[in-house]
């Protein structure tokens, strides 16, 4: 390797962030080729992880480090959601136990990378597909990489999605009756938003059980509910309301 060769490759490693993923195409369009690319990994500057993706010898990438770069170099738009999202926000009521579950949404005109799905981040990835918009997607920063996750509406929103396959009523309950300070005008966006008659018919139910003073704020009347009945679990209770079928315990429970 000759001198500016090991002049890029230090510039590069001193201003990495520790647990940088590094794309291929990203660092041939900053200057480092595919050809020094290979002079790097066989000099074990660099470990590859799959083609065209690597980080610096050393280091120990993680999720939220991966979701960071794709997202960044490759102007991709994967993004934690769910009850991963609520936790992220200091919304979680209880510590899981065991190997911890992510929640990551892609757009469903897009694919999860085999490289993202197959290396043991120290976690368990539930992926998911989104077709609606970005509304209520927002930056926060985790060990120091910015990773996308969803506002604790649409994450709200995200976990009665998943529910009861995924997620407990009762125990998504309590956690709605911390979100006090949800933001009418991002919840109404995303109620206008969402397809799924199942989830909007759930959380204008449980906000209406919990009291929360931003429900009156909503303008119901733009907000489609479907027809029909609802099932959500069997041999549940009916509410006839909002014609759905709960859990005993979330309906009994005060």
């Amino acid at each position: 390797m000759n001198v500016k060769g090991r002049t890029k490759i230090n510039y590069f490693l001193q201003n990495l962030p520790a647990g940088a993923l590094c794309f291929a195409s990203w660092l041939n369009e900053n200057g480092i080729s595919y050809t020094l690319q290979q002079h790097y990994r066989d000099a074990q500057w660099f470990t590859a992880i799959a083609p065209g993706v690597m980080y610096r010898t050393g280091d120990k990438p993680t999720l939220f480090s991966a979701l960071s770069c794709f997202n960044s170099q490759l102007h991709k738009k994967l993004h934690v959601g769910a009850l991963s999202a609520l936790e992220m926000r200091g919304f979680a009521h209880y510590v899981p136990l065991g190997r911890q579950t992510i929640v990551v949404y892609c757009p469903r005109n897009e694919w999860f990378p085999q490289w993202f799905l197959k290396y043991d981040w120290g976690v368990n990835i539930l992926k998911r597909c989104y077709d609606t918009s970005e509304t209520g997607i927002a930056m926060i920063t985790e060990n120091g990489f910015e990773v996308s996750v969803s506002s604790p509406e649409r994450a709200f929103l995200e976990c009665l999605d998943l529910a009861p396959k995924h997620y407990i009523l009762t125990d998504l309950y309590y956690v709605m009756e911390m979100l006090n300070g949800l933001r009418p005008e991002l919840l109404q966006a995303l109620l206008e938003e969402s397809k799924s008659v199942k989830v909007k018919r759930l959380f204008l139910y449980m906000a209406e059980k919990a009291g929360h003073a931003w429900l009156n704020d909503l303008d119901l009347s733009r907000i489609s509910l479907g027809t029909g009945k609802r099932a959500i679990v069997e041999k549940g209770v009916y509410n006839a309301k909002y014609q759905i079928t709960l859990s005993k315990d979330l309906v009994e429970y005060e």
